[in-house]
């Protein structure tokens, strides 16, 4: 800096013109921006802010003198003596101007002849432009500030902030009496307006997981209302130095330490955006968080997009409180809000909550006073049954969601429901949520209560009083688990349960919770991602919830979670799959039997997806194992053998089997490659079947397992293992015996499901049964799904489930024939 001041006088001394010197000024304005990340990582928040505008009012002292002597050469007057004054306005007059924020500038002088002021403040302009600072300027007479005050809020505001720079202290006491003025003038009006146009701004910037740090809720301009306030009711230049009967320390010192935080934050965001930018946007998080000293870690950034959340809340409530309190002599507060105020005499804290639970019959805003009242009265360390009592009592309210909102602002969320903890202000980085966990969940609550959709709201009208109660709790809890390394619907699931024991809720009511926390984002999932339509679909999602209450009640949570995202997520699209999958769902609630195996099916999925080896294969592989087609091979298998059948079903070619003979024979077979096994099984038709199972798997591989009534010795091993490779030779055939049997023998139900036909066969066992039958399916193109034979006593219960979309249907005729032996 002073070699460029010394660089400077020598240009002046040797007539340079305006642009070389310009030039020079440029060439260090740039120098110091390349080290301002520098300078930012050994500075607070605020004192960065100051240093900076520090270095801003230097450079624009330089220019006024490099004005100054080229007006007056060495015949310069005094400064005093020059009726003209730079003076900052805005955030460059409190001393927070941000690293890309405009320099706002206003020249304040007097037109005495003589003088030239005009061609002087032309001069400074010139030059300030071809140093190339980002400038908002405005240019005043001193006998018109009051006038201009009154001509636009904005303009007025900012000759409030006024803070002088260089030139005339005569000029500047005029301006400071003129701003005297104008801090008297029409003080009612300005309040109400800040106050209003404070409230526009927050319904534009709401708090979001990408918040405006600047006009946003909780924002710089919350902030600022305070200080405009104080300003212009007492003529403070810092809210510290307000009234302490305003102020309370303790409340500045936390309201301080998160405007320090913010003021770091968007001096990195600059930093990083390298412009002006007053949105925390998600991509810029990472760059953020590490330039911050959070480190380039997910949980760094999330606790620095935490940080900033909880500093914008701390911001909200203060501001709200001490803009309250200086207002209240101006304004009158907006009835159609319902304001819930304190009572005048002294209230206990389990007075506040009843108080709370009484007013949520209908909707209602806690009034700051009623805020600040809840946040310095004196509270227990530990919640007892008193209130929990009161607790219980929210959620039978029609608007409870008007007292966890209260809780919220008051930032008592966390206390009052223990469950919280974890997820008030916590992020979610998933590209789909807009909100923190909490706000989410308080906004979740509030869609429960304002239902827009007809049918909905009809099904949770229908609820019983404690059921309402009950969903109501869950749908403030459905997110609680978050913010851990487990899953957060098992997590989510278990705060609940605990949570609602203390509540007192009932034992059957607090299952139904935990289902639907458990399962809480299902629905939206499989009437997104998957074929409503598809029988085993529906099947796989209606046994989690096998009666029609808790259909109803997971739609309606459903409902309330994505409405709770935010604007348009519930949209016609999504609702009309949702409300498809629901239908279809209550359509095969009475397929008992069918929602059992679905539900042992989902049992045995859920041990598998946590299994070593499972976990161990790649998205796709899993993937194909969770969905083969085959429920039977989920029923009859352990999870175990399962991923190990999947295993070498993977690493087929085209065919693999294994024999094992120690209590009987069993004989395993994994085909990609057609297999004959009706010519297998007529080879060995000396030795009887007693059960086989035929299981598709994935990628058109089957696996088959046929178990003999007896074991065989290694001789025998060996032919067997001969007629196994011949049955994957198409070429072979062999001579098959006609069973005797009856068309009563036969029961076939085309009707079975949506996706398969059944077929059972009951008749006297004998040489060659299944041999002959499946044959018939071979030469009819038929596939059989899953097949389960069973011999006992003599006699063949044969159960073949088939694929409906295939040649069985429109040929039963022809098959019971052949069974039977009329063809």
């Amino acid at each position: 800096m002073n070699s460029m001041k010394s660089e400077i006088e020598e240009l002046i001394h040797n007539n340079a013109t305006d642009f070389e010197i310009a030039k020079v000024i440029k060439k260090e304005i740039n120098s110091y921006f390349d080290t301002l990340e520098e300078s930012f990582a050994n500075s607070g928040g605020k004192d960065f802010l100051v240093k900076h505008t520090k270095k801003i009012d230097s450079i624009l002292k330089i220019i006024y003198k490099v004005a100054h002597r080229s007006m007056f050469g060495d015949y310069m007057p005094m400064k005093n003596s020059i009726p003209l004054a730079l003076i900052a306005l805005g955030s460059y007059g409190r001393e927070q101007l941000c690293v890309y924020s405009d320099i706002d500038l206003m020249i304040v002088y007097k037109d005495i002849d003589g003088y030239n002021m005009e061609k002087m403040i032309e001069k400074i302009f010139y030059i300030l432009l071809d140093t190339g600072l980002k400038l908002g300027h405005r240019v005043h007479k001193v006998e018109e500030l009051y006038s201009v005050s009154k001509s636009d809020i904005t303009i007025k505001t900012a000759i409030l902030e006024s803070r002088f720079i260089e030139g005339s202290q005569f000029i500047w006491t005029q301006t400071q009496n003129a701003i005297s003025q104008i801090r008297h003038d029409e003080i009612a009006s300005f309040i109400q307006l800040k106050r209003e146009e404070k409230d526009i701004k927050h319904r534009k910037y709401p708090l979001t997981m990408q918040p405006n740090l600047k006009e946003g809720v909780g924002g710089f301009r919350d902030a600022n209302l305070v200080y405009w306030i104080g300003k212009i009711l007492f003529n403070v230049d810092n809210i510290k130095n307000l009234p302490s009967d305003i102020i309370d320390e303790r409340e500045y010192r936390n309201f301080r330490i998160s405007l320090e935080f913010l003021f770091r934050v968007r001096s990195a965001l600059h930093l990083v955006s390298n412009k002006k930018e007053d949105t925390l946007r998600l991509e810029l998080i990472p760059d953020i968080a590490q330039l911050l000293g959070y480190g380039d870690s997910r949980d760094g950034q999330i606790q620095c997009a935490k940080k900033v959340t909880e500093s914008l809340k701390i911001i909200r409530l203060h501001s709200m409180i001490w803009s309250d309190i200086l207002s209240r002599d101006y304004i009158i507060d907006d009835i159609q809000k319902n304001f819930l105020y304190p009572k005048k005499e002294k209230q206990s804290f389990n007075t506040l909550l009843k108080q709370l639970s009484i007013s949520a019959k209908k909707p209602f805003y806690a009034h700051s006073s009623f805020l600040q009242r809840l946040i310095t009265v004196d509270r227990p360390e530990q919640l007892d049954e008193s209130i929990y009592k009161i607790i219980s009592s929210f959620f039978y309210q029609s608007y409870s969601h008007s007292i966890v909102n209260a809780l919220s602002y008051a930032r008592l969320l966390h206390y009052i429901i223990h469950p919280m903890k974890q997820i008030v202000d916590l992020p979610q980085f998933d590209g789909y949520h807009k909100f923190a966990v909490d706000i989410h969940s308080i906004r979740s609550l509030y869609h429960l209560e304002h239902i827009s959709d007809p049918f909905i709201n009809s099904l949770f009208n229908q609820l019983t009083k404690d059921e309402k109660m009950m969903l109501k709790v869950v749908t403030f809890l459905h997110d609680s688990g978050k913010g851990r390394k487990s899953d957060h619907h098992t997590v989510g699931a278990s705060l609940f349960k605990s949570f609602a024991e203390n509540l007192d809720i009932e034992k059957e009511l607090i299952e139904v919770g935990h289902t639907l926390i458990t399962y809480h984002t299902m629905m939206s999932n499989i009437a997104q991602r998957e074929d409503v339509y598809n029988e085993k679909t529906v099947l796989r999602f209606a046994s989690l919830f096998p009666n029609k209450r808790l259909l109803d009640m997971i739609y309606i949570l459903t409902y309330a979670d994505m409405s709770g995202v935010g604007d348009n997520i519930y949209n016609a699209f999504n609702s009309k799959l949702i409300r498809i999958l629901y239908h279809q769902s209550l359509d095969v609630l009475d397929s008992k039997s069918s929602l059992d195996i679905t539900g042992k099916r989902l049992k045995k999925e859920s041990i598998i997806k946590k299994n070593a080896i499972f976990l161990k294969f790649n998205k796709s592989k899993q993937k194909k194992i969770l969905n083969i087609p085959s429920d039977l091979i989920f029923l009859r298998y352990t999870p175990t053998q399962i991923i190990d059948i999947s295993q070498r079903a993977f690493a087929i070619v085209d065919y693999s089997f294994s024999l094992s003979s120690k209590l009987h024979l069993t004989i395993e077979v994994i085909r990609k490659k057609p297999f004959n096994i009706s010519y297998m099984l007529s080879k060995l038709d000396n030795l009887e079947v007693i059960n086989m199972d035929i299981c598709k798997l994935f990628d058109e591989i089957k696996y088959f397992k046929i178990d003999f009534a007896t074991t065989v010795d290694d001789n025998d091993m060996f032919y067997i293992e001969k007629i196994l490779n011949e049955s994957f030779d198409t070429n072979r055939n062999s001579k098959l015996i006609k069973p005797i049997m009856s068309k009563d023998s036969i029961e076939i139900n085309c009707e079975h499901s949506n996706s398969y036909a059944l077929m059972n066969i009951k008749c006297k066992d004998q040489k060659g049964l299944l041999a002959y039958t499946i044959n018939i399916f071979d030469d009819l193109d038929i596939d059989i799904a899953s097949a389960k034979i069973h011999t006992i006593k003599n006699s063949a219960r044969d159960m073949f489930l088939i694929e409906r979309n295939g040649n069985f249907c429109h040929n039963t005729d022809k098959i019971i024939k052949k069974l039977i032996g009329d063809i």
